[in-house]
């Protein structure tokens, strides 16, 4: 059996891993000023980021339809799929996983479908699992199993506000006041989002999330994303601090897309870590 792996870009699956394992995207459509775009094929977060940068635009994000996934679909199993995981952003979050199911009950080719709970790059984690499973010669239950266990083992810390802290006080050394402050939040496998405080110098940021990194001393792996460039310091401080603990196996890095975006806005950065 030949097994193809599928997701959705709001998992903000990066080119390095869809090579790797072999998967298929399909694109969130997101709407700017009334112009439809699709993530990942007709936008970047580089050309998204830029049209936001002076303005602030009505933006709008919407599902993709049963029809996008059927075409995916079809595509692999011309290619020579036999079975196809579908792996996709929580049903709590999007109904994208509901167009996923009507998608595949208008193809021969049998999909099984996997609810990872998250959003984001978590779901490109979660991906990156059941590929590993798949390239290991394990059958699509295995595969999809290692990708839900992933999901309840995922957790992720975000700081916002990044942007509005570094225009107030150069580079983020000198804050204005205290409004100024980053926000940060931090949720685990259980979903639930937790504020662990506000910084208002990036070191401060830094170290606030990197102390919650960690699962008390397993070995991890750890995911780092920037919206846009402004978020850069503190992806860049986060990473050095991580680099110099023993727990941390890996760190890979990824872009918060548009369909993040859409809701985040500009100036965010964080990640996820898991069990390695």
């Amino acid at each position: 059996m030949t097994i193809a792996l599928v997701t959705d870009s709001n998992s903000q699956i990066t080119s390095s891993m869809m090579t790797e394992h072999g998967v298929r995207v399909v694109p969130i459509p997101i709407t700017v000023d009334g112009v439809s775009y699709l993530e990942g094929e007709t936008i970047t977060a580089d050309e998204f980021f830029a049209m936001i940068a002076d303005v602030t635009p009505t933006i709008e994000t919407s599902l993709p339809s049963p029809g996008a996934f059927a075409e995916i679909y079809e595509l692999v199993a011309n290619q020579g799929a036999t079975e196809i995981l579908s792996v996709h952003v929580g049903k709590t979050f999007s109904g994208t996983l509901n167009s996923a199911r009507l998608g595949a009950a208008l193809v021969d080719v049998p999909v099984r479908l996997v609810d990872t709970g998250t959003a984001s790059f978590g779901v490109a984690c979660c991906v990156a699992e059941a590929g590993r499973a798949i390239a290991a010669g394990d059958s699509i239950e295995v595969a999809a199993s290692a990708a839900e266990a992933l999901a309840g083992e995922l957790w992720s810390v975000s700081a916002l506000g990044v942007t509005d802290l570094l225009m107030a006080g150069g580079r983020g050394l000198v804050p204005v006041s205290n409004t100024d402050a980053v926000q940060m939040f931090t949720s685990g496998p259980q979903g639930a989002v937790e504020a662990i405080g506000a910084a208002l110098t990036v070191d401060a940021v830094c170290d606030r999330m990197a102390d919650v990194m960690h699962l008390g001393g397993r070995p991890i792996r750890v995911a780092l994303g920037i919206a846009d460039p402004s978020a850069h310091l503190y992806s860049a401080g986060l990473r050095a601090r991580l680099e110099a603990r023993h727990d941390v196996v890996e760190i890979v890095d990824y872009r918060i897309g548009p369909s993040i975006a859409a809701f985040t806005g500009p100036g965010v950065a964080g990640g996820f870590w898991y069990p390695a």
